[in-house]
């Protein structure tokens, strides 16, 4: 249905001293904190986890070498989704209107609505990841943040085994499972986090944690030992479309983790319709969020 004067009423008649509800500021990019963005081709991309070798076995004097297999253990698919929405305004309500060029407005306003999509969309992974909800999968199947990643040697796990709210004791405890991680046979990775994830009711506890002197909370004249080891060097960044309050994120320097995958870059258009001479406007972009491998990211909902 197109906009018409019924729904521009006062923007016809003389007396309006100010039109308002549609320039409120933005979030910046937020998602480009957490994902590293990628360009496609295709209907969808397919990256598939490689399991390497175990432990190398001792060879006895005048024994044979022993033999290993490697193999694809999981794939995890990014199909590609099209985001759309247009508008549509009457000849008649472009003609009469008083104040303000009626499309100027309001593909402002499209954007803005494009914009917010992609960051909704983009923290849907982190939102529904959580154990709690654990709705969106891995290419193992599993719930994102899970402690029961299979492996071909056993488990990995990206979560805390007991979820807690974000403090010292949780956040040094996420430091070492991160260090703890293995690989598809079980060896271990030295996977560091290198960034903090945090909603905005998040953010105070996150600045105090990372970036005191001495422990918080505490009447004990100790160090900070996460900030005087420089154990998360990136810092924290504030995720305003994450739901859970208390929940946080690390992001982790192993590779091919959290992935954007950008099929179509943002696209407006405009045409005339010649019957009714309504003009319509329109956006479109093409993309995905998702995670190929699960240790590029350890999540924790809080308790």
């Amino acid at each position: 249905m197109a906009i018409s004067r019924a729904q521009l009423v006062k923007e016809l008649e003389p007396g309006l001293n100010a039109l308002f509800g549609l320039e409120y500021k933005r979030y910046d990019n937020e998602s480009a904190e957490i994902y590293v963005t990628e360009s496609s081709d295709r209907a969808f991309e397919e990256e598939v986890m490689l399991s390497g070798f175990a432990n190398a076995d001792v060879k006895a004097e005048g024994q044979g070498v022993s033999y290993d297999t490697a193999q694809e253990t999981y794939t995890a698919r990014y199909t590609m989704e099209t985001i759309a929405l247009a508008f549509a305004i009457t000849e008649e309500a472009i003609e009469d209107n008083l104040y303000d060029r009626l499309a100027s407005r309001y593909t402002k306003a499209l954007a803005r609505s494009m914009s917010n999509a992609k960051q909704v969309k983009a923290a849907v992974p982190l939102n529904n990841g959580l154990p709690s909800v654990a709705t969106f999968k891995t290419g193992d199947a599993v719930s994102l943040f899970s402690t029961n990643h299979t492996t071909i040697q056993g488990a990995c796990s990206n979560t805390l085994t007991t979820q807690a709210d974000l403090n010292e004791t949780s956040l040094e405890q996420a430091l070492i499972d991160i260090a703890a991680m293995t690989d598809e046979r079980g060896l271990k990775i030295a996977a560091r986090g290198v960034k903090m994830i945090v909603p905005s009711a998040n953010q105070y506890q996150a600045e105090r944690l990372l970036k005191s002197q001495g422990r918080t909370q505490t009447a004990d004249n100790d160090i900070n030992a996460i900030n005087s080891m420089g154990m998360i060097p990136q810092g924290y960044r504030v995720n305003h479309f994450l739901n859970d309050s208390d929940s946080f994120y690390i992001i982790t320097d192993v590779p091919n983790g959290m992935k954007h995958f950008e099929r179509t870059p943002l696209t407006t258009s405009m045409e005339g319709d010649f019957d009714t001479g309504n003009v319509r406007y329109k956006a479109r972009e093409r993309y995905v969020f998702g995670a190929s491998d699960y240790r590029g990211i350890f999540g924790v909902e809080g308790a």
